[in-house]
């Protein structure tokens, strides 16, 4: 986390969005970071469709100012030693966010924003700023436990050393920060019909399969184990798709992490199947750290 700039949260009034503020102050209190919330709206659209409390400002900015307000207040009650910062912004709220990440710590967003259908697992606008982002972004989601830190653990998905370099350093830099195990997890599959020659190189494809992953478990966590040593590790290989592997263990987590390569010249959503999956379906809050290849 780069510490000299604040953490984003984009605020909007919604349940989510509470739940989602209530975690950013605590993680800029861990980090010793500035936070600023963001309210963003095309509201202009609007104007003359629904009635304006006050002539000379259209309704919507109206209450986009009430709820940074009311934002701030809250993040004040809940941490009066945090510096706070808030802005009404004229843009889509994902375009918003997306230009935010150019300089932030981190992104900090609901699950579900105001207006979305509350069938919907993830809001667009938490999909899309998670798979575009130039920083980390955290979607506060899951059940009161993950929500609350109290099972002391972060969870690490351990991805391609290319993929997810800056995943690990920022999963040991937050397992510092909460004090707290992290668990790093690598997933590996063994396909069902193996080579003779793959076989031969550890006895049998499991085997073989299983060495191969705590190897690249071990590449990829190496450079962080030396610059965190305070940090309590646990290493797991586990058979089995990684997107099922992380879901289940976000259940005894309080944050679970994982990698997105971030290709440049590349536009749309760059998020892996792992990600998309675990920002739907997990029950703790996810973090998607970017690596720009």
């Amino acid at each position: 986390m780069r510490l000299e700039l604040p953490l984003v949260v984009g605020v909007d009034g919604s349940d989510g969005c509470l739940a989602a503020l209530d975690w950013a102050v605590d993680e800029a209190a861990r980090h010793g970071l500035p936070l600023r919330l963001v309210y963003a709206s095309l509201w202009e659209r609007y104007e003359g469709i629904t009635p304006s409390v006050c002539p000379e400002r259209p309704s919507e900015q109206v209450m986009a100012d009430h709820i940074v307000a009311s934002a701030a207040e809250r993040a004040r009650r809940r941490n009066s030693d945090l510096k706070v910062s808030t802005d009404v912004l004229q843009a889509e709220a994902a375009d918003a966010l997306l230009r935010e990440s150019n300089n932030a710590s981190a992104l900090v967003t609901g699950s579900r924003g105001r207006g979305e259908l509350k069938g919907l697992l993830l809001g667009s606008v938490g999909l899309a700023v998670a798979a575009r982002a130039h920083c980390p972004v955290i979607v506060v989601r899951g059940d009161n436990a993950g929500l609350a830190g109290t099972h002391e653990r972060i969870l690490l998905g351990a991805g391609d050393a290319a993929a997810s370099g800056e995943a690990a350093r920022f999963a040991f830099r937050e397992a510092e920060a909460h004090g707290c195990t992290l668990d790093v997890v690598r997933a590996w599959r063994c396909p069902a019909h193996e080579t003779a020659d793959v076989a031969a190189l550890a006895g049998t494809p499991a085997r073989y399969h299983e060495e191969r992953a705590r190897a690249q478990l071990d590449e990829l966590i190496r450079d962080a184990v030396a610059d965190y040593p305070a940090v309590r590790l646990r290493r797991t290989t586990v058979e089995g798709p990684a997107r099922k592997v992380l879901v289940d263990r976000s259940a005894a987590a309080d944050l679970v992490i994982v990698g997105a390569r971030r290709r440049q010249g590349h536009f749309g959503l760059q998020l892996g199947r792992v990600a998309h999956t675990l920002l739907h379906h997990a029950q703790c809050p996810v973090a998607v750290v970017p690596q720009h290849v």
